[in-house]
């Protein structure tokens, strides 16, 4: 047992260095630190190894070689950085290596998940009776709020599509906006109901959905389901929630909005004017590794229908105790699976409902810093209306841009990458650390206009 104590610690020691330089490190780890990964490239051993010598390679290599991610200078794919509350609550969670399926598995993960839940629903404002399921991303969170949807709908036309499949089901047709993310239309697929048979709407230069050219479908017709955004993934634009709302009420629709990060704006009262009419939603899908800041994976996924994730997922077996408490394992695809509400939990407990709103407040403050400076460059036009954390940025033309991302990335200080929108490259600067001050802003920045004159 003493060994394990130790190598514990030696793990710990290294965890504890690296969170105490990586505001200090680029955004990039260097070539070299790459190249060095070729260490980990040997035969599998005959014979046990000491793990101390394991853990230490794994650290001396690996860290090194680690995107700075968690530190306030990373600006690509909407990724959150780690509170040290969420990174605490991890330790102790992976020490405790509990499975939250069921509350007898837990009491703790039990207990923690009843009073989150009540919690980010009472923060976002949505029915306290609504069901809300940890999973591991907003993919899987997209998923399961849309196979609900489609079991409760078919439901409606005498169809149980959990015991009797799809093959003959009345058909349901999806909706979406033309900038709905290529997630949301992966988890169509992934529940069988088409990543491109769907009718879509067009989108506005920011990429709303258009709510004036929704189609006139009828319910007699079978089962509807309407997908919007709450923060374009470009752009940051929201959807016009009470529009496409009044439209899926007209027509028994079920409403599902994928709010990867862009949920979160719930939480920030300067941003009341962007999330009118989203809380009328029946699904909503969110992250907490984005905006919350939690360590990797933690997906949410909220339905306000009740009974319709449980009728999606409950599965039997002889096993199993009878019901007590909310049971996990029967309102997600997965069994087994860990307990993502104590970080969850952890971090909403130290914020609270002022701290999550001023975390997602000061992002999109930092956002609008860099967006006023690049403004000031001649060769620079942001793209976008800069209402929450993304910044969309074009310079002189597709080649100069794709040159600009490269030397960005090579450069290393901080990271961004290229998207494309309209048909064309450009670059899309993500601002979603609790880390990222206004200087940090500021400085990143400067060396975006440094870098591209040096193109010159």
């Amino acid at each position: 047992m003493h060994d394990d104590v130790e190598l514990l610690r030696t793990a710990a020691d290294h965890a504890l260095r690296f969170a105490a330089t990586i505001d200090a490190r680029d955004a990039t780890p260097t070539p070299e630190a790459v190249d060095a990964l070729v260490r980990f490239d040997e035969p599998l051993p005959d014979e046990p190894t000491d793990a101390t010598v394991t853990i230490d390679l794994l650290a001396t290599v690996g860290g090194p070689a680690a995107m700075g991610s968690a530190g306030p200078r990373y600006f690509g794919f909407v990724n959150g950085a780690t509170l040290p509350v969420a990174l605490g609550a991890a330790f102790l969670a992976d020490a405790w290596d509990q499975n939250a399926a069921l509350p007898v598995m837990s009491p703790v993960a039990a207990r923690l998940y009843e009073v989150s839940r009540r919690w980010l629903l009472d923060l976002f404002g949505l029915s306290p009776a609504a069901d809300v399921a940890y999973v591991s991303g907003a993919t899987v969170a997209n998923a399961s709020c849309l196979a609900a949807a489609r079991d409760a709908l078919l439901a409606e036309h005498g169809w149980d599509a959990p015991t009797q499949g799809l093959y003959g089901a009345p058909e349901v047709r999806v909706v979406v906006g033309a900038q709905a993310h290529s997630t949301l239309r992966k988890s169509l697929g992934v529940i069988g109901l088409g990543s491109e048979r769907v009718i879509t709407v067009p989108a506005d230069d920011q990429g709303r959905l258009v709510a004036a050219d929704l189609p006139d479908l009828d319910p007699a017709d079978g089962p509807i389901v309407v997908c919007a955004q709450a923060g374009e993934v470009n752009t940051g634009a929201f959807d016009p929630f009470d529009d496409i709302a009044d439209w899926a009420e007209a027509r028994s629709a079920w409403l599902h909005v994928d709010g990867a990060f862009g949920l979160w704006a719930l939480a920030d009262p300067s941003r009341a004017h962007l999330v009118e009419g989203l809380r009328r939603a029946d699904s909503l899908a969110t992250d907490a590794h984005k905006w919350l800041n939690v360590t990797y994976d933690s997906g949410i996924a909220v339905v306000q229908r009740e009974g319709a994730l449980r009728r999606t997922f409950a599965s039997v077996a002889g096993y199993l105790p009878p019901e007590h408490g909310f049971e996990a394992m029967h309102h997600t695809p997965q069994s087994s699976q860990r307990a993502r509400q104590i970080e969850v939990w952890a971090v909403l407990r130290t914020l609270g409902r002022r701290g999550v709103g001023e975390l997602v407040s000061r992002a999109c403050d930092a956002a609008t810093v860099i967006a006023d400076r690049l403004r000031a460059e001649p060769d620079f036009r942001v793209l976008n209306e800069v209402v929450l954390n993304q910044v969309l940025i074009r310079f002189r033309d597709p080649a100069s841009i794709a040159r600009l991302v490269d030397a960005i990335q090579r450069d290393g200080r901080i990271w961004c990458g290229p998207t494309t929108w309209q048909g064309e490259t450009a670059m899309r600067i993500s601002v979603s650390s609790w880390k990222t001050t206004p200087d940090d802003a500021t400085r990143a920045a400067d060396v975006i206009v440094a870098l591209a004159r040096e193109l010159d």
